[in-house]
């Protein structure tokens, strides 16, 4: 069994390191936000974490791991959730996910905007 104290934690410092990126706890949603100038590319609660990614890649991760699951109070065409307690998933696999969701949120996001962010 993860340790997910340590791993929300992992997490957490993962997507604060992301160029631009915040995550933060949201009382009113109850859970850590991810949010990108204020854009969400995630959200994490105490069981799982909900991640933005390609709607071809989100089916075919459905169908390998049973950890992942369409995603959790979200568009299930565009988001999954993981278990935090899954054991199919290590945590660069999440970190990847984690990247993937910020890169999706970004590539919306005006030249202009894009420009800002990636500058500082």
């Amino acid at each position: 069994m993860k340790d997910i104290k340590k791993r929300t934690k992992s997490f957490i410092e993962h997507g604060n390191k992301l160029k631009g990126a915040e995550v933060y706890y949201r009382d009113d949603w109850e859970c850590y936000y991810y949010s990108l100038n204020g854009k969400c590319f995630g959200m994490m609660g105490d069981e799982i974490i909900t991640l933005k990614g390609n709607p071809q890649d989100n089916e075919a991760m459905r169908e390998m791991y049973k950890d992942v699951i369409p995603g959790y109070y979200a568009n299930k065409v565009h988001w999954n959730s993981v278990y935090l307690n899954t054991e199919e998933l290590t945590d660069e696999d999440i970190f990847k996910m984690i990247d993937i969701s910020y890169e999706l949120v970004l590539s919306k996001m005006t030249k202009k905007e894009q420009k800002a962010i990636l500058e500082n």
